[in-house]
């Protein structure tokens, strides 16, 4: 059985290629094909050559440019990681997330050529984050997590639904790295209003720590049964997950977070947690679709934004 390949989307943006240099030592990493996809509607808007004619489009021009010249800078990092290219009519986030259907994994920087300057996260790489079925990850962050000079994966632990396929990717991104695997899962003190309620809030609040832990415990234990020589730290932490997430980030090379899917829902599907990791992490943010197990459309926030007393009540 063929190997799905990583899929890049690239736009000739510093960003993108900063995405393409990640993605290059992602495949690698994992044995897998590398893919270019450029995407836009240029026929739409300069028409159509007839066929024979010396004459193309500049959006054509400019599309074979990015393609060739991104495609040359993947081959330059590693030839042995087997590169393609694909330029789509298509609008870029359709186009992507069709992509994702036949991708191990989408990646994508953080602004494209019409960015906004100052923008934090582009609407594609944000849209794609939030709809596709597959990881995204977005290339982003300092300079130390881009090089990842940390040698550790950080995975926040959220709702069990959403948590399982996040966190057997973070335990191969780990392995595949030969590095420590953070793992954390962030709880929150229950909160009371009356001094009456001492005695009870430190019950409450030892309970809501100590189900923090075993949850932690019972998904990380099934992940990593058969990856002994991985090396896991395993933390709880009490505070808002946002900050808590954003904060160990600047020793991360790889955030990685879970997130749930809705069927037949195609507005943004992202929790607090991932919104804000999107756009202030100090390293690449990987988001890990939950695998769909019931067509009944519920929730479809992202585990970091259940309202359990545990995990990623935030503020």
């Amino acid at each position: 059985m063929t190997e799905l390949p990583v899929v890049v989307g690239v736009d000739g943006s510093e960003s993108s290629l900063t995405a393409v240099d990640w993605a290059v030592d992602a495949a690698a990493r994992r044995g897998l094909q590398l893919r270019l996809v450029y995407a836009s509607l240029w026929e739409r808007y300069e028409g159509t050559v007839q066929a024979g004619s010396p004459e193309r489009p500049s959006e054509q021009m400019m599309a074979e440019d990015i393609v060739a010249s991104a495609a040359e800078r993947a081959r330059a990092r590693n030839p042995d990681v087997k590169t393609t290219t694909d330029i789509l009519p298509q609008e870029a986030v359709d186009a992507l997330l069709r992509e994702g259907d036949n991708a191990f994994a989408l990646v994508t920087g953080t602004r494209g050529r019409g960015g906004i300057k100052g923008l934090l996260l582009g609407s594609v790489g944000l849209t794609v984050a939030a709809r596709a079925h597959c990881p995204v990850i977005v290339v982003r962050g300092d300079r130390a997590g881009l090089a990842a000079t940390h040698e550790r994966v950080l995975l926040g632990v959220g709702d069990p639904a959403t948590g399982g396929d996040a966190v057997r990717f973070a335990v191969q991104e780990a392995e595949a790295r030969g590095c420590v695997l953070d793992a954390v899962r962030v709880w929150r003190r229950p909160a009371h209003r009356s001094a009456d309620h001492l005695l009870l809030a430190g019950e409450s609040t030892h309970r809501h720590e100590q189900q923090a832990s075993d949850l932690l415990d019972t998904l990380l234990d099934d992940a990593t049964a058969g990856h002994r020589d991985l090396r896991v730290r395993r933390t709880t932490v009490e505070g808002p997950a946002r900050k808590v997430l954003v904060d160990r980030s600047a020793a991360a090379d790889l955030v990685v977070i879970g997130a749930r899917r809705r069927h037949h829902y195609f507005g943004l599907q992202l929790g607090r947690v991932a919104h804000t990791l999107l756009h202030h992490a100090h390293c690449p943010v990987a988001v890990v679709p939950s695998r769909p197990s019931t067509t009944d459309g519920t929730d479809g926030t992202d585990g970091a934004d259940v309202t359990d007393g545990t995990y990623g009540i935030s503020e």
